[in-house]
């Protein structure tokens, strides 16, 4: 079956959740650009979209038709040449309106699973459970004459596993896009023992007509990018209890999240990053990656005691965060969680002990903004690091010893071949993670 010809029929699970709307609206609109193509005239398009949250559905069209007209706004031009000969159109607004009209038309709502029955192309992105995706994986396939494909959202869970417990026969692949995955361009890509080159093929082509970058992780649970995240989160929790024995442990994470951020240049903190993910998603991460790497301790107490506390952090339908280990007002934290108070510390209340006792930042200091965004930004971190490496303040000393850290980390998700190079840990960090500078690199 050809590329085409595998999109004509696509179903995607979990479509009115954030992940899943993300992925409902690229695939929408790459079946409506493959129906513009001459050659494609004659075939028809069907993109169900199934959810189990009716009020979900309900809202998700008009998230669509505002989504895709903003897209279609961008390349007017290109539209007018994929419309051309259409009668009717004229204005750039013709031209985008059609194009929305058609993209939306692809889209069946539904709260039936059966409507994924007749799909040659299947995209989970439900809850991140096992058990629940081989169920629904083999009731699709048990009354499904086409031998679907299988492409799993899942972050963590090795693909081979649900391979085997769905009997797929290797008609699975990860292709776990980032948060939000309209605006994120990295993919991860993970096949099982199984997987034909053919559907690899596809998943190729088809990352690379969405405009993202696709970066191939060996089936290990956790895969490239929260192999490292999670590992690079056990280290800052590791860090803030170590000094929480000589500080309050609110000042202690306040002190870690911040050389995070300001010190090693990242967009947010370790524990603002965890807060985003959500703490309950990061647990749940760790344990399935536990079983996997018995020769590590891949457990976080600190994250049992929050969840046991009501404390999970994550996002509201919005996007909006919620409160987690930090307050957060407009955007901004303002309070820390003290376990022990069980209620949140004000932040402004100790920020100015901390900020002294971390000492200054390196003169040849910028915000991460400005360095991710400058063209000399390879010139901004051989300088920045170049000073670091050469100040002895508390600040410094911690920042060296994470950053040590984390470069031992993406070395070891090579040698342990979970990446298959070096480069690869540092696109999916870059990418997935928007950080300023890969792991691993000689300036480091």
């Amino acid at each position: 079956m050809n590329y085409d010809d595998q999109l004509k029929h696509v179903t995607v699970l979990g479509a009115a959740g954030k992940m899943g709307s993300g992925i409902l609206l690229l695939t929408a609109m790459e079946m409506a650009n493959q129906s513009l193509k001459p050659e494609n005239k004659n075939r028809s398009y069907e993109l169900f979209a199934m959810d189990v949250s009716q009020e979900g559905l309900d809202g998700l069209m008009e998230y669509l038709r505002v989504q895709v007209q903003k897209t279609a706004e961008k390349k007017v031009e290109a539209l007018k040449a994929a419309y051309a000969g259409k009668n009717g159109l004229t204005e750039d607004a013709d031209f985008i309106n059609q194009y929305v009209t058609d993209v939306l038309a692809i889209i069946k709502p539904s709260t039936n699973l059966e409507v994924a029955y007749n799909s040659t192309l299947i995209f989970e992105v439900i809850k991140e459970d096992p058990a629940l995706k081989v169920k629904i994986f083999k009731q699709i396939d048990e009354n499904s004459s086409n031998k679907p494909w299988f492409f799993t959202n899942t972050s963590s869970i090795p693909i081979n596993k649900l391979d085997i417990d769905a009997n797929l026969g290797g008609r699975i692949l990860g292709v776990h896009f980032y948060n939000p995955p309209a605006i994120q361009k990295l993919v991860e890509v993970i096949r099982s023992k199984q997987t034909p080159q053919e559907i690899v093929d596809f998943s190729s082509i088809f990352i690379k007509n969405l405009k993202k970058i696709g970066v191939s992780s060996n089936d290990f649970a956790g895969f490239i990018g929260n192999g490292h995240f999670m590992r690079d989160a056990i280290h800052g929790i590791s860090e803030a209890f170590l000094l929480g024995q000589e500080m309050p442990l609110v000042e202690a994470i306040y002190t870690i999240n911040r050389i995070g951020q300001d010190f090693l240049i990242r967009p947010m903190g370790i524990f603002q990053l965890i807060d985003y993910v959500g703490i309950d998603v990061c647990s749940y991460i760790l344990s399935v990656m536990q079983p996997y790497f018995p020769q590590e301790d891949l457990r976080s107490p600190y994250f049992d005691m929050l969840i046991a506390q009501g404390i999970r952090g994550g996002q509201q339908s919005s996007g909006a965060q919620k409160d987690g280990i930090f307050k957060y007002e407009k955007g901004k934290m303002v309070g820390i969680w003290d376990t022990n108070l069980k209620e949140y510390v004000a932040i402004e209340s100790f920020q100015t002990r901390c900020d002294e006792r971390l000492g200054d930042l390196p003169t040849t200091h910028q915000p991460w903004k400005v360095v991710n965004f400058s063209p000399e930004k390879e010139a901004l971190l051989v300088a920045y690091f170049n000073e670091l490496r050469t100040i002895d303040t508390t600040g410094a000393q911690l920042a060296k010893y994470y950053l040590q850290r984390c470069v031992e980390i993406g070395k070891e998700l090579v040698a342990n071949g979970v990446a298959n190079n070096e480069q690869d840990v540092n696109t999916v960090m870059l990418t997935g993670f928007y950080h300023a500078y890969g792991p691993i690199n000689s300036y480091l």
